[in-house]
């Protein structure tokens, strides 16, 4: 009788924050990401150099966490949900641990897009979504065997979500997704008309 197993599996988390903490209010951690892009001219100038569209902190300011306590609340609720994915991933930390290692927000306007990336020296990444309207792009997720299939034929439109070479995760607002930093990904084209998808993305290393 033949036998046939899943094998090198490409995890992917998605969880609510209040699964383990009820109390992130979203209303206030959106008027708090808005203040911060505000006023984060470091981020602005960046943005701009960079042709970065839309505004992200990651250049200016990714310790948010140590600046505003709605940031260190998020960072508390992310590490239940970071520890429960190490758990699920049969990593053996030994008596290191893993811990963040920096976050920060993203906001992406109509029109932008964030194109295809790994987080290098880190261990798990991940984004809580703070906005999605109507049109929002998803997170695409690439198999990370893609370079190496060669020859292969595609797979079928109505493929089964392990077997597919791109999958798009369409989160929710509250939602948390962690993944293998080593794990490409990017944010496609936003479709909302007029509002901008935000999102605070974040990652954590093995200390």
């Amino acid at each position: 009788m033949s036998e046939i197993k899943t094998l090198f599996a490409t995890r992917l988390y998605r969880a609510a924050l209040t699964e383990f903490a009820p109390g992130i209010d979203q209303a206030e951690l959106e008027s708090s990401c808005w203040s911060i892009a505000e006023d984060d001219e470091a981020g602005q100038t960046w943005c701009e150099e960079n042709g970065y569209p839309g505004y992200t902190s990651y250049a200016s300011l990714t310790d948010l966490n140590w600046r505003f306590p709605i940031f260190q609340d998020l960072k508390d609720v992310l590490d239940q949900h970071v520890a429960a994915f190490v758990k699920e991933l049969d990593f053996d930390l030994g008596d290191r641990e893993l811990v963040l290692e920096d976050l920060w927000i993203n906001i992406l306007p109509p029109g932008g897009t964030h194109s295809n990336h790994i987080h290098p020296h880190s261990v798990i990444s991940g984004t809580t979504y703070v906005s999605m309207p109507e049109g929002a792009a998803p997170l695409k997720l690439e198999d990370p065997r893609l370079p190496m299939m060669m020859a292969a034929p595609p797979r079928a439109k109505d493929a089964r979500d392990d077997l597919k070479t791109f999958y798009y995760a369409k989160p929710k607002v509250g939602d948390v997704l962690l993944w293998e930093s080593w794990l490409r990904h990017e944010v496609g084209l936003n479709l909302a008309e007029e509002e901008e998808r935000i999102s605070v993305s974040f990652n954590y290393k093995w200390d």
